[in-house]
């Protein structure tokens, strides 16, 4: 299966204005449980048709149930207090300066169950299509970003000890959802992507955190959570940043290529769609058995890629990974947070279009 994909979204779409404005009525109280939940549903379903008319070999339900990439974790167990923390990544495009988006939700009570993260989501799409479909989950590393050394210490002692618990958590997640049927689990990682710059990496070392040993902790709590589910494959996804356009970091990936060579990930859905990405060197870390998919269409801006530089870009990786251990994706989600990255619907359909359009020609 691993190999056998040549075009995949990475996880969101944009959201439709009447998605936008139900949320908002119904986060008010004007608009019942039961008339959000048509809305949610109707657009999950022309999200599914929008990919199935495209034609990739992979779809999601472009997390339009998601108030972000990362919202299911925090909307599914009691625990986050109203107070904000972490270390604050210096968000950076579209002008001279950064552009800061808030910190994130501290954990401030033991985490419990509230819902399931993913099963609606699942168990709806599952029954949507016959395309094969996977689902997107925040990974160890993104999710301990909500511990707070202060905020969080009456919950966890410690950092580790939140860290045992979200390996639990996440965990018990991938098994329902290999009980559901769900054959293709995405990990989002964009943590490992700040770790490729050294500007954020001094940032952590002031906070008193080791990147290096976070790449290792990182890695050893992913394989926890994803190893023992034979049948499913595994998808790690690396960015450096993705929100309205903005991005956060800047780098090739050799400093966490351990990362490509430890990890058991059997796809690596991987940022590359301009030079803040570096080299294709670093891929000569992955395992024989493993694909990297190439993330060469951005979804920051509009802009059309040139087919045959795509081409190109993928003719280039050939000399560092077979072809047959490729595949092809957009860089990131086209909303990763829920007012989406600046471009028009018709620009997000003609990027997948792209995709697919790419990764024919090149694999057939």
């Amino acid at each position: 299966m691993t190999g056998s994909f040549r075009s995949e979204g990475v996880g969101s779409l944009l959201r439709p204005p009447t998605l936008l404005e139900a949320r908002v009525q119904h986060g008010h109280g004007d608009l019942d449980d039961e008339s959000f939940k048509l809305i949610e549903d109707l657009a999950v379903q022309e999200a599914i048709a929008l990919q199935e008319h495209c034609g990739l070999d992979v779809i999601t339900d472009g997390e339009l149930r998601r108030r972000s990439w990362a919202s299911h974790f925090v909307e599914s167990f009691e625990g986050f207090g109203p107070l904000r923390g972490g270390v604050r990544m210096p968000w950076r495009g579209n002008g001279p300066e950064p552009t800061g988006l808030g910190a994130r939700p501290v954990v401030v009570e033991r985490l419990r169950w509230r819902r399931s993260m993913c099963a609606e989501e699942w168990t709806f799409v599952r029954a949507a299509t016959r395309s094969t479909a996977k689902v997107t989950l925040v990974s160890a590393q993104s999710a301990s970003g909500f511990y707070d050394r202060v905020q969080s210490a009456g919950a966890y002692p410690t950092y580790d000890a939140y860290c045992a618990d979200i390996v639990d958590l996440l965990r018990q997640q991938v098994s329902e959802l290999a009980r559901l049927g769900c054959r293709y689990i995405q990990l989002d990682a964009p943590q490992y992507g700040a770790l490729v710059d050294e500007e954020l990496r001094e940032t952590l070392r002031r906070d008193g955190r080791d990147p290096d040993r976070m790449i290792d902790s990182g890695i050893e709590m992913d394989n926890a959570i994803i190893d023992g589910f034979p049948g499913v494959t595994f998808g790690l996804h690396i960015c450096r940043g993705n929100a309205r356009g903005l991005y956060f970091g800047s780098g090739d990936y050799a400093p966490i290529a351990r990362v490509f060579q430890r990890s058991h990930f059997q796809r690596f859905l991987l940022e590359y769609d301009d030079d803040r990405s570096g080299t294709f060197a670093p891929l000569a870390c992955l395992p024989d058995d493993r694909t990297a998919v190439l993330g060469l269409v951005t979804t920051k801006s509009g802009r059309l890629e040139d087919p045959s530089e795509v081409v190109g870009r993928i003719r280039e990786a050939t000399a560092v990974v077979p072809a047959e251990r490729l595949a092809l994706s957009p860089q990131c989600g086209f909303a990763s947070m829920m007012e989406g990255n600046p471009l028009t619907a018709q620009e997000q359909q003609r990027k997948l279009e792209l995709v697919v359009r790419v990764a024919n020609e090149v694999w057939g």
